[in-house]
């Protein structure tokens, strides 16, 4: 008989949780960053979903949040302005970097050493941690907000999706642009996967995963409802997206077949991610809360524990152990 999914909810937010995203796995396990409209970033144990602590200093809805591949270092960008780095260690504030207009999206570079940023300025900036005095990198070229940017390709690249509906990719050493591509409509919350090779685009009703380095389409999904998040597994074996619906699917990535649909979040789910070891994913919602998803239900794993009946029946019963 099969398992019903049984979704962790990871409450502590008051208002739309709009970005997440994993750190690598570290000696103590991997964590999980949080965005939401409250402007109070949170930082969780990646496979518990426990929380460890709440950054503190923005002044506005933050709009993105991350972690180094260590998590010994979180980032978050804000509608006051600014871009915070944190010690994720103590919750400390180690800089405010501040813009000119909200700040929707930071990632860092692979090596940690720099901070990418986009913002509604419709530029993007890249600050170098080793130096904070050091005047950033500007890349212009956008003629819209800024929704998403990342490193790529050891960090000598970087990819940007913007409100002008184009993905654009440019050269950090020269702040030129390399290639423009252009979409049918408004991106939503897209993804690097964890390779680096497929860059996951969700726009409309469709999913669209792109070769980070051509920008060539590699496979292309429609669904019924508008999509506004998706994260390819890292193994990349299936991807989940979700949107307006309120639903997660779960669905092969090499036939678009869908294997799972799930329903937990009483609002439009903003934002999806995939653990490092793709174990779990993690969604985030209009609805305030944070969920956190088993990839293979009925393995125990994290806080999922799994028992068979004492009759000796087929059904097996999913048990949250809370201790």
């Amino acid at each position: 008989m099969a398992l019903r999914q049984t979704s962790l909810t990871c409450s502590g937010h008051t208002r739309p949780v709009v970005d997440l995203a994993f750190s690598r796995i570290t000696d103590e396990g991997y964590f999980l960053i949080s965005a939401c409209k409250d402007g109070l970033p949170m930082l969780r144990q990646g496979d518990t979903g426990d929380w460890i602590g709440t950054f503190e200093g923005h002044k506005g809805a933050v709009w993105s949040a991350t972690l180094n591949k260590d998590a010994t270092l979180a980032a978050t960008g804000a509608a006051d302005y600014s871009v915070k780095l944190w010690d994720a260690l103590n919750g400390e504030e180690k800089k405010s970097f501040p813009h000119k207009h909200i700040v929707k999206y930071v990632s860092f570079s692979d090596d940690g050493k720099k901070l990418v940023t986009g913002s509604n300025e419709k530029i993007l900036r890249i600050f170098d941690l080793e130096d904070f005095d050091k005047e950033p990198l500007i890349f212009n070229g956008h003629t819209g907000a800024l929704k998403w940017c990342v490193f790529l390709h050891d960090d000598k690249e970087i990819v940007s999706v913007s409100e002008d509906k184009t993905i654009r990719k440019w050269d950090v050493e020269t702040q030129k642009e390399l290639k423009k591509i252009d979409l049918d409509c408004l991106a939503g919350n897209c993804e690097l996967s964890h390779d680096g090779t497929i860059i996951t685009v969700p726009h409309g009703k469709k999913v669209t995963f792109y070769d980070s380095t051509t920008l060539d389409v590699v496979n292309e999904y429609e669904f019924g409802a508008q999509i506004n998040t998706a994260t390819l597994h890292p193994d990349k074996s299936v991807f989940v997206c979700g949107g307006e619906d309120f639903k997660m699917y779960k669905c092969d990535y090499a036939t678009g077949l869908e294997s799972d649909s799930d329903k937990g979040h009483f609002g439009a789910i903003h934002c999806v991610r995939f653990s490092p070891d793709g174990e779990v994913y993690a969604s985030g919602s209009e609805d305030g809360t944070l969920r956190l998803w088993q990839t293979t239900v009925g393995k125990n794993y994290g806080l999922w524990r799994y028992v068979v009946p004492e009759d000796n029946s087929n059904e097996t019963n999913a048990v949250k152990n809370e201790s």
